[in-house]
């Protein structure tokens, strides 16, 4: 694979990320903005909303550092490129994992629902982290 589809195969999936935690960011801003507004007590929408909204943060600045460090790639840097994809696959999954036994343990352990709010929220910003990377490592390992 050439370094300039590389690249450009890297700069889209950096969009993507930053646009998911764009649309995350907006969400949950609109969920406690609604909460606040009906003077709600949710716990499990808090936590959820809170969760949500500093995942997001945490997925912009990674998407945001990695989009200053575009570069050109040799054959090495395209086999760290490809390392690290799946790796952040594998971390993805592991967040999906940890994320439904927080929700489960919530549920289960005594009904705390922001603990259940809080991995809900867990387990959808790894699944959608898990598709993203999973499609990118799969582009970049052709």
């Amino acid at each position: 694979m050439w370094s300039d589809v590389i690249l450009s195969a890297e700069r889209q999936h950096l969009l993507r990320l930053l646009a998911w935690s764009g649309l995350s960011i907006v969400s949950s801003t609109a969920l406690f903005t609604l909460l606040v507004a009906r003077r709600a007590e949710s716990a499990l929408l808090k936590h959820f909303a809170m969760q949500t909204l500093i995942w997001s943060i945490v997925i912009a600045a990674f998407a945001s550092a990695g989009w200053f460090g575009l570069h050109l790639r040799d054959l090495a840097g395209a086999t760290t490129l490809e390392r690290r994809a799946w790796l952040n696959v594998g971390l993805d999954a592991g967040y999906i994992g940890i994320g439904a036994t927080l929700a489960a343990c919530g549920q289960l352990l005594g009904r705390r629902m922001a603990v259940v709010g809080a991995g809900t929220a867990i387990v959808i910003q790894g699944l959608a982290l898990f598709l993203l990377d999973l499609q990118f490592a799969a582009l970049v390992s052709r």
